[in-house]
């Protein structure tokens, strides 16, 4: 039976299915872009060059892709490559990283704890006593925002699509909340909390089920918020988040465990196991003293 195990490659793709789907764009295939840049006045001959180059890999990967998924016989690259001479510079799409669509925020400074629409739910696993500042000067986004340029004939850019917008480009409006995350892309984030949680250090916790929600709620919220033009490695940004999820619930979990054995000690009661080993052994002493009994 044959595997198909998580790569940055698959899930690079599905970030971008799921991005596109809060966009905009001229033509379905305007919204594949060829390569990042900051700001337009980056768009000049050398980088549009480069661009070509990348853009012939992509529909090269993508043709034998296709072909892959059609006959079980292993195919090879190579036959499927493009020249990127054979591509124009007008074929070529940019993508520019921008708030310039982006309305502004005048929303003053919310303390935590106060659930907002726009905000995400604390929860007893957040950290405690951070005090949340919405964005002065833009509204907030799930994903960085952006643009999609090409070039006329003349080398003049304009632009064929926009992040977070609905309807046309010109005429059309600001919106983030008519997109969706696509269903593989929530598939693999269950898979990699699962894996997680079976790793030698976390799957002997009776928590581990909290640990694990903890962590598939924090993907759905961050999920989007990796940045393509800072790096291509989104399984090492997703298993960082789900490291510090089990984290904090870990620590939390220590905390209420510590202060229910103080309790019961202050009773004259028996405390956990693991309070009356570390006693024994003249380890860390309760309520968070480590000096030695």
């Amino acid at each position: 039976m044959k595997h198909n195990y998580l790569n940055n490659r698959d899930i690079l793709k599905e970030i971008h299915k799921s991005k596109t789907t809060y966009c905009s764009f001229l033509s379905p295939e305007d919204g594949f872009y060829d390569i990042i840049l900051p700001s337009v006045d980056k768009i000049n001959k050398k980088n549009t060059l480069e661009g070509r180059k990348l853009r012939a890999e992509r529909l090269g990967r993508a043709a034998y892709d296709l072909a892959q998924a059609a006959t079980t016989e292993k195919l090879k690259l190579d036959d499927f490559s493009v020249k990127y001479t054979k591509l124009a510079d007008t074929d070529v799409v940019f993508r520019i990283m921008t708030w310039d669509h982006i309305p502004m925020d005048t929303t003053k400074k919310k303390k935590a704890g106060v659930i907002l629409d726009d905000e995400p739910v604390i929860t007893e696993y957040d950290d405690d006593g951070i005090e949340i500042v919405a964005p002065t000067k833009y509204t907030k986004c799930n994903f960085p925002p952006f643009h999609h340029y090409k070039i006329d004939e003349a080398g003049k850019p304009y632009c064929v699509g926009k992040s977070h917008w609905q309807g046309d480009i010109e005429s059309g409006e600001f919106c983030k909340d008519h997109g969706t995350m696509t269903k593989k892309l929530a598939h693999m984030f269950m898979k990699l909390c699962e894996r997680y949680a079976t790793r030698s250090n976390w799957r002997g916790y009776t928590y581990n089920d909290e640990m694990r929600s903890q962590a598939l709620l924090q993907l759905s919220q961050i999920g989007l918020q990796f940045d393509e033009s800072k790096s291509q490695n989104p399984f090492a940004y997703y298993t960082a988040a789900i490291t510090n999820s089990f984290t904090r619930v870990l620590n939390i979990e220590k905390r209420n465990q510590n202060l229910r054995d103080d309790i019961l000690e202050m009773n004259g009661l028996t405390p956990s196991y693991t309070r009356q080993g570390m006693s024994s052994w003249g380890g860390a002493a309760p309520s968070g003293d480590f000096t030695d009994e």
